[in-house]
């Protein structure tokens, strides 16, 4: 019995991919929560990008700086096709653009703001009223509801590492430490960017520099042979 339920509820999952843009339809929005009625979510890319797998009975919404949009019931939606939508958002506020810049640790505390309810999520299995006999399906849904939070919980933490990184290795502090300048210094920031663990790694700010000036200047040597002309 346990075997034919879950294979006719894996029967009905399906994936739904799209852009979240702004108010002009013209840039895709970083940032955007994608959730569903049965707890999973997913978290829109750079370019605004996204993928979801969702159970054809749930519904889709999105959510940004705490708005959230209508539910879209996953059984309107064509998943053969991109399931883009614009959000009343102008591009002066959204964050890439904003005149005053926001301090990280604002901004990390208003991302965990954002997501209260999957970083606080907690699991609450029910299972009464079967005697060991059969299939608890209050715990077996509890269980799928925690695990795609989990799952969800994950990305969030990703996101918050990624943004970590980038907090710390900036191109003003690389650019003052190696001396390099454009187009080597761009380069420079994608190739050597260290992972979240790596920072993690280094004991004391003093490793963190001279990993970023030993380095420097290996690819300022490199750099040279490679464009003599530059």
């Amino acid at each position: 019995m346990l075997i034919a339920l879950r294979s006719l509820t894996y029967a009905q999952v399906v994936q739904i991919r799209g852009t979240v843009y702004e108010r002009t339809e013209r840039y895709g929005m970083a940032g955007v929560s994608v959730m569903s009625t049965s707890g999973g979510g997913a978290v829109t890319d750079s370019m605004g990008h996204y993928a979801i797998r969702l159970n054809v009975k749930d519904s889709l919404s999105f959510s940004y700086q705490g708005k959230a949009t209508m539910k879209f019931p996953v059984s309107e939606i064509n998943v053969n096709r991109p399931f883009d939508i614009g959000l009343h958002v102008d591009i002066k506020v959204l964050p890439t653009v904003e005149v005053q810049q926001k301090s990280y640790k604002q901004d990390s505390i208003e991302f965990r703001q954002e997501y209260r309810k999957v970083f606080d999520y907690s699991q609450d299995y029910i299972a009464t009223g079967m005697g060991g006999v059969g299939v608890n399906l209050d715990l077996l849904l509890s269980m799928r509801k925690a695990k795609r939070m989990e799952h969800f919980r994950q990305q969030l933490v990703g996101i918050e590492q990624d943004r970590y990184v980038t907090h710390r290795f900036n191109m003003p502090l690389v650019k003052k430490l190696t001396g390099l300048q454009s187009p080597a210094l761009d380069s420079f920031m994608v190739e050597y960017r260290p992972s979240y663990d790596m920072l993690m790694d280094f004991e004391n700010e003093y490793q963190f520099y001279e990993y970023i000036k030993s380095w420097g200047k290996y690819f300022a040597n490199k750099w040279q042979n490679e464009h003599p002309q530059q």
